[in-house]
């Protein structure tokens, strides 16, 4: 097991290049499945979700090949219609993502509930709502989620009655080689849905209406191409986070500035000076001068993302007065508040609000990642911190950042990891 160990309250200066979306990756690399041809996809990042899911796409018949340090040819012509084993499965979040692209191929699926980050459930009630309106039936039994239908999937009309990345994105999945047109209602509009839309009609799909509420899909038989995954618009708002924590004068490479408006707008009002070129970012913060408290709703796009709610509370804790956190998307995503009052930080929860006061500073402590989102922002506030900090179960942060300490020390930032002996790991267990 390893730490990050970190002494905070040095400035970030440089530059660093955002890699691929994760949140892209892990639903394009399942949606392979549908394509029988080898697909050439760049701008994947090398993260352990990724690589979890290439053992699973291996396990099943595909071969793959890497042919850069982000590229890879995936070939799923040969793919068995046979279950993943539980192990890998129970490991990803984004796991049901395999339920679709198994039901568009075979029509038949099976595959293990999503595991991963554990800041509360994550319901796959509109999964199977979509499922069932292209003729799938679906049993949930023991942790595996079974589905089968008569013929293949076929085309529906599916409506949400909640906004959902993961069933929008499944559906579209499924869909995408079921004969006739599928039309999906009140669909969320993420950059990274729209992604999987275009890597889909790279491979030969008709999809339109991406990155709105209505999506329509006319099925096709799916070839091979090639796609360069969009850059983590998540990953981008992490180091800007970092920035506003720590200070620095930091400039963000490979990003979409669009992606970007609903963090950098927010970031800018408390008082971080941004300014976007065309697909890069320059970010400046003195750390003599206070953040200002601001207001934060977390909702879906093109609202802030929730995905961006741990990193700005670890800034807001130095604001100078008092701000309100509020998670629109999740009803338990404040588990890491206790790891921040560790630190000093003086913060308040009350159901899916965080009231947030300011202090002088944060003080290193011994804290612990408890998801992938919370895990960096453990690290910004380890950055700002006064001290040592020392940051556990750091194998989240790894799920979703490529390089992340490499490129963290290339701008200066004073942290390494450590590996600890095993009388630590034993206590910490």
């Amino acid at each position: 097991m390893n730490q990050y160990v970190i002494h905070g309250g040095r400035p970030l200066r440089g530059r660093v290049d955002i890699s691929g979306a994760k949140n892209a990756a892990v639903a394009i690399l399942p949606a392979t499945l549908l394509v029988e041809g080898v697909c050439r996809i760049e701008n994947v990042p090398d993260i352990s979700d990724v690589r979890l899911w290439l053992s699973i796409l291996q396990t099943l018949g595909a071969r793959i090949r890497r042919t850069g340090e982000t590229e890879l040819e995936i070939d799923t012509t040969e793919i068995a219609r046979i279950a993943p084993p539980y192990e890998l499965m129970r490991k990803m979040r984004a796991s049901y993502y395999l339920v679709g692209a198994m039901l568009g191929r075979f029509g038949w699926a099976e595959a293990g509930m999503p595991g991963g980050c554990d800041f509360g459930e994550r319901p796959i009630d509109q999964h199977i709502r979509g499922f069932r309106a292209l003729g799938a039936k679906i049993n949930v039994a023991n942790g595996v989620i079974h589905a089968y239908t008569e013929n293949g999937i076929q085309h529906g009309h599916v409506y949400f009655d909640k906004r959902t990345v993961g069933a929008t994105i499944n559906v579209m999945i499924a869909a995408a080689r079921a004969p006739g047109q599928t039309i999906i209602e009140n669909a969320n509009m993420e950059p990274h849905i729209v992604d999987v839309a275009n890597f889909l009609n790279s491979m030969g799909a008709d999809i339109r209406g991406a990155g709105t509420s209505i999506i329509k899909i006319r099925g096709r038989k799916l070839h091979g191409g090639f796609y360069s995954i969009i850059p983590d618009q998540i990953e981008a708002g992490t180091f800007l986070a970092a920035v506003a924590a720590a200070g620095g004068d930091v400039i963000i490479n490979n990003i979409i500035p669009k992606h970007l408006e609903c963090i950098t707008s927010k970031f800018a009002e408390i008082g971080v000076e941004i300014t976007e070129g065309d697909e890069y970012l320059h970010v400046v913060r003195d750390p003599a001068k206070p953040l200002s408290p601001t207001h934060v709703t977390a909702l879906p796009y093109p609202g802030y993302p929730t995905d961006m709610q741990p990193q700005i509370a670890s800034c807001l804790c130095l604001a100078s007065g008092t701000s309100i956190l509020t998670d629109g998307v999740y009803d338990n995503r404040f588990r890491y508040v206790d790891e921040l009052r560790r630190m000093g930080a003086d913060i308040t929860v009350d159901g899916k609000t965080a009231v947030i006061r300011s202090v002088p500073e944060l003080t290193g402590a011994p804290i612990s990642a408890c998801d992938l989102r919370a895990g960096v922002a453990m690290v910004i506030a380890g950055l700002s911190a006064k001290g040592r900090t020392e940051i556990d179960n750091i194998e989240h942060i790894e799920r979703g950042y490529q390089d992340f300490v490499a490129k963290l020390r290339r701008l200066g930032a004073d942290i390494t990891v450590r590996e600890l002996p095993p009388d630590e790991v034993k206590a910490i267990g």
